[in-house]
């Protein structure tokens, strides 16, 4: 056997299985709830490396039904407006976000709930082509496996909402002392707020700035149809 086709036995059988096993994973996790998330893991590390700390992070998961909707809308309204349409990837946001690239304007995410799940779940930090190759591929088979329900209901409970705060268990607990069954309209909109950065902007002592994005989204949230959006999932 020649090497060239020792090479390419090699690489159809690393194919092969990394579509194997990443298929099972994410199957696995359609009716599993993650333990933890590449992002947490990722967070930790450099944690302790920087300072030699430790910090657990306590997680408590919810269900979809555990969790209020008015969050769930909330997220939606701010991160992801056409969730219950897409296929994983927002084509018009995506090509704005590159005219914008082109004219030298500030970058705008594009990312859709989707896209952001599997970047908090399966990714490493460092950007790459290999990294947007990953993601992609992963955001289809999650929209292939999953329901709509089910990635929002993984992105909520792993998503950060400050530092060390992941999920919205821990947030709405920490914040407002509270399940996230119990969440008011105002608090969803507020935790939605922080999404964009969580470390940066704190729900604990809002600005002036996440006060008016709080406010936003409380109108985006009307304008989508409020809870009634969700039938659509």
């Amino acid at each position: 056997m020649t090497f060239m086709k020792k090479l390419f036995r090699v690489i159809k059988i690393f194919v092969l299985t990394f579509f194997l096993i990443t298929n099972l994973v994410v199957l696995v996790f359609k009716f599993v709830n993650p333990p933890t998330t590449a992002f947490i893991q990722s967070s930790l590390s450099e944690l302790v490396l920087s300072d030699f700390s430790f910090f657990p992070i306590e997680r408590n998961w919810f269900s979809y039904d555990e969790i209020a909707d008015d969050i769930k809308v909330a997220v939606i309204a701010s991160e992801d407006q056409k969730f219950s349409s897409h296929f994983g990837f927002d084509l018009e946001q995506i090509e704005k976000a590159y005219k914008d690239i082109q004219r030298g304007r500030r970058f705008r995410g594009a990312s859709t709930i989707t896209q952001q799940t599997v970047k908090n779940l399966f990714l490493w930090k460092k950007q790459s082509f290999i990294r947007k190759g990953v993601e992609v591929y992963f955001t289809l088979l999650i929209e292939l496996y999953w329901s709509k329900e089910r990635i929002l209901e993984v992105y909520l409970n792993i998503a950060q909402f400050g530092e060390n705060i992941y999920g919205v268990g821990t947030a709405s607990k920490v914040y407002y002392k509270k399940d996230p069954a119990k969440l008011k309209r105002g608090e969803a909109a507020m935790l939605a707020a922080v999404l964009p950065n969580p470390i940066r902007y704190r729900a604990f002592r809002p600005s002036s700035f996440l006060l008016g994005r709080r406010d936003r989204i409380l109108r985006q949230m009307n304008l989508i149809g409020g809870k009634s959006y969700l039938k659509e999932l």
